[in-house]
């Protein structure tokens, strides 16, 4: 139960680390590419990361394990870590955030 559990934190922290990170670096290079000046700064992204690590860590580490989670098959050896469903919420997220960010940026 714990080893699913924290299988499914670590999936969960992936989709999320690799949403923000695929935003943030769209946004530095285009805002770069359109404005000649990045929109993030490298401290600022720094922050960026920083915070977002460690909420995500947090969040994810105090989630306890419930009895569902034995009632789902094992995931095998091949299975891979970043699936399809998850590749398409971090492309779909990432579209949403940067519609925002360069409707607020231009």
């Amino acid at each position: 139960m714990w080893g699913r559990n924290v299988y499914d934190s670590i999936s969960k922290f992936l989709q999320f680390q690799l949403t923000v990170n695929v935003v943030a670096v769209i946004v530095a290079f285009t805002g770069a590419c359109i404005t000649q000046d990045s929109p993030l700064k490298a401290v600022q992204m720094l922050w960026v990361n920083l915070i977002m690590d460690t909420l995500a860590s947090l969040a994810l580490a105090t989630e306890p394990p419930t009895e569902a989670l034995l009632l789902r098959r094992p995931y095998g050896r091949d299975h891979p870590l970043v699936s399809g469903t998850m590749l398409r919420n971090i492309l779909g997220h990432a579209a949403y955030q940067l519609l925002v960010i360069f409707t607020l940026l231009f």
